[in-house]
């Protein structure tokens, strides 16, 4: 009798996620297409600016410390603010052209499959 019950249960909750995901699929394909297509704009808007300003500020704090550290003074915190900041213009670079952040930067099994990803037909 348990196991009545239990088939019972389990029907009753692929029925009610099988009704979310027809629900969930039909909000998509209205407005919701918009609104998120402009937060992924503002996600990555935001990414690249914490990429660019994450640079710099880690650049200039390791040659602050070094330069407090060594008595250089304005020296290496301006090499390692020109430093940082071509890191975070290299980690723009590979975010806008899909590589990530493994050993090579190849590009993504999923990246590389979608159209329109720089592949130009290689």
């Amino acid at each position: 009798m348990p196991s009545n019950t239990d088939d019972d249960r389990f029907n009753d909750l692929e029925q009610r996620l099988e009704r979310a995901r027809r629900e969930q699929a039909g909000n998509e394909s209205t407005d919701g297409s918009e609104n998120r297509s402009s937060l992924t704009g503002i996600g990555l808007a935001f990414r690249v600016s914490v990429e660019l300003v994450s640079g710099v500020a880690v650049g200039g704090g390791i040659g602050w410390a070094l330069d407090q550290w060594l008595g250089t003074k304005p020296w290496l915190m301006m090499v390692f603010l020109l430093l940082g900041g071509a890191a975070g213009m290299l980690n723009v670079y590979r975010l806008s052209t899909g590589y990530g952040y493994a050993a090579g930067y190849k590009k993504s099994d999923e990246d590389a499959d979608k159209p329109g990803n720089g592949d130009q037909g290689n």
